[in-house]
């Protein structure tokens, strides 16, 4: 039973950044919620057959107490129905970080989550490059594109996420094929972040390719020079074969900075810093930003930190802070090279959060997830970790110092 679990929560990792472009309506919804609900049927009756589960960490009772508090938000809600669902929503992202510390024992383990949430956002890529391609894209002139289902500036923020994981990957595969899987995410992520024209999008994969740049020159400098010499080979196909608007878009950045409201931003910020000072303590129930901030349904926060204050009050901003700066502390006392490519995601997340609400997304708590598995590994199980992430140089270069040690001690 555990066994299954294990693999279904593969599956769910996989599943995770493409999960929009599967939907089968109600009641069974987007393909990572089907996957994570069977992870969840068989976590249940596999923790009673063992009699135990794994003790919970730090991370985890924060995790639940922000929860909880959610939750209490109904009784003092401005929107009983948004609430309730948001509850239910809440409980399929949040139960993401026990279901990785429960299944995942090794570090081994670690680095099949990380690949199967690669292999997923290859997929996005792919069905980005699909529209891209596709007959009613250039029959209509666009110049976003983005996979099925999919908002062009989720898929970026998608896409990010994967680059340092990549980089870490790619320094320590020892298998060709999954050291392919790693290396040719990154000139194809990058180009899927292009041609969904997200501008903010396009800001957090500067910051993933640079701090991926760096990873990659300490594990593995080869790649990472092959990376660079690949860039101009690759602007100028992209500058050819991408309309021009797409890269118009893209190019208005600086004077949105500097000038402009940041796509009507600013404006819904403003909304919802009203609606929080009416209720700063308390919220006003989780999922009513736009109800209290008096804005369309369609309309999001744009800013995480802002979307918990109104929803959940100051309560949950510190309990969300608290979670967030347990993570950098986990990312600080995990080993290299890892701890550079969690850093790297988790300072990648933290600019996408400040234009987009992504408390949200399950790529925000598998994120957090791997961040306590990591640390939780590290300590636990050295010989392991460093067989799995350090390069083969630096793996025989361990093991030979080890092995010296005896003789100069004798």
């Amino acid at each position: 039973m555990r066994r299954l679990g294990w693999i279904l929560l593969v599956v769910f990792a996989f599943a995770i950044p493409w999960e929009y472009s599967l939907d089968l309506g109600p009641p069974l919804g987007n393909a990572a919620r089907i996957a994570g609900l069977l992870v969840l049927l068989v976590a249940v009756p596999s923790a009673f057959q063992a009699g135990r589960v794994r003790t919970p960490g730090m991370m985890q009772w924060l995790v639940l107490a922000l929860y909880l508090w959610l939750c209490a938000t109904y009784f003092w809600t401005i929107d009983s129905a948004a609430t309730l669902a948001k509850m239910r929503g809440n409980f399929q992202e949040l139960m993401i970080v026990w279901l990785v510390w429960e299944f995942a024992e090794t570090p081994g383990d670690l680095k099949v989550l990380l690949r199967a949430f690669i292999a997923g956002s290859w997929v996005l890529a792919i069905l980005t490059l699909a529209n891209f391609s596709s007959p009613e894209a250039i029959a209509e002139g666009q110049y976003r594109f983005v996979a099925y289902g999919q908002d062009p500036n989720d898929v970026a923020r998608f896409l990010d996420l994967g680059f340092p994981f990549a980089g870490l990957l790619v320094g320590c595969e020892r298998r060709w094929p999954m050291r392919i899987l790693a290396a040719g995410y990154l000139p194809l992520g990058l180009v899927a972040v292009l041609l969904t024209a997200s501008r903010g999008g396009f800001l957090a994969a500067l910051v993933a390719l640079a701090g991926t740049i760096v990873i990659l020159f300490r594990g593995h400098a080869r790649t990472a020079i092959g990376v660079l010499l690949a860039l101009p080979a690759v602007a100028a196909g992209l500058w050819f074969a991408v309309p021009a608007e797409t890269f118009e878009r893209l190019a208005s950045i600086p004077a949105q900075l500097r000038y402009g409201d940041l796509n009507q931003r600013v404006n819904i910020w403003s909304a919802g810093w009203r609606a929080f000072v009416r209720a700063p303590v308390f919220g006003t129930g989780a999922g009513t930003f736009t109800d209290a901030s008096h804005l369309s349904p369609i309309d999001t926060a744009h800013n995480t930190a802002l979307s918990l204050a109104v929803s959940g009050g100051l309560c949950a901003l510190f309990l969300a802070t608290a979670v967030l700066a347990l993570a950098v502390r986990k990312v600080a006392a995990m080993r290299a090279p890892v701890r550079l490519a969690f850093a790297v995601a988790l300072l990648v997340w933290s600019v996408t959060a400040m234009v987009a609400a992504v408390e949200e997304n399950r790529t925000t708590w598998f994120l957090l997830a791997a961040i306590a598995l990591a640390a939780r590994l590290s300590n636990e199980a050295r010989s392991k970790w460093d067989a799995a992430f350090l390069n083969q140089r630096f793996a025989d270069e361990l093991a030979s110092s080890t092995r010296l040690v005896p003789e100069i001690t004798s």
